[in-house]
């Protein structure tokens, strides 16, 4: 797969996507991954890329003309384009799963007060939010969004099934995990996950991850 990422803080996604298991998945060829500062494509000597709203309003807007350009430049007839913005889709593992199916995805992140429509009615083919909240600017959520595509891209992990144990598949948040020791400060493992009966463990985790979904994330039961 290749990512291209398009941000006004190439630094804010570098360093987190250049650690541990994306920097294995660049490294293997899994993953191509491209980070670039859209000032590179404004045509005036200050490099401008915003400008005040129309109809007036707090802030300053993302001007469409560097959008426009970056994206046509990089974007190829498979491509898909992404905008993170917290007006769009909130983002979970069974649409990660289908971005990572993708060959090409372009990502944009918003900053400012947001960004000119005319990039989401003609540019972008989906619109993404990460969560329910604000952030400074987009390219945190963007990292967040190519970490959670990019560890799905099979042979990315090393081990599959660790994505398929993953929380959220099924509709349900992940079993409890327990590692040595046996027992520690008095806390015992419990008993089933050290009888080597698979069936009974595989019962456990069961019962165990839908007790953990009704206490934390009841939504997801509905």
């Amino acid at each position: 797969m290749r990512i291209d990422i398009i941000t006004l803080f190439p630094e804010i996604c570098r360093a987190p996507l250049s650690e541990s298991i994306m920097k294995r998945a660049q490294e293997n060829g899994a993953l191509e991954l491209r980070i670039h500062n859209l000032r590179d494509w404004t045509t005036d000597k200050h490099h401008v890329v915003d400008d005040a709203p129309f109809g007036g309003g707090q802030g300053m807007v993302m001007k469409p003309e560097p959008i426009f350009a970056a994206v046509e430049s990089l974007r190829r007839p498979n491509s898909v384009t992404i905008l993170m913005t917290p007006q769009g889709k909130r983002f979970d593992q069974t649409l990660a799963n289908e971005m990572s199916k993708q060959q090409h995805l372009v990502v944009l992140c918003g900053h400012y007060e947001g960004i000119d429509h005319r990039v989401v009615e003609h540019l972008a083919n989906a619109e993404i939010s990460i969560g329910d909240y604000v952030l400074t600017n987009g390219a945190i959520a963007a990292v967040v969004f190519v970490d959670a595509v990019v560890r799905l891209i099979p042979g990315v992990l090393g081990d599959d099934q660790s994505a398929i144990d993953d929380s959220f598949r099924g509709g349900l948040l992940e079993a409890p995990q327990y590692t040595r020791p046996a027992e520690f400060r008095g806390w015992t493992v419990p008993k089933v996950l050290l009888s080597g009966n698979h069936a009974q463990i595989a019962a456990w985790r069961k019962e165990k991850a839908v007790r953990r979904t009704r206490e934390n994330r009841p939504d997801l039961l509905k």
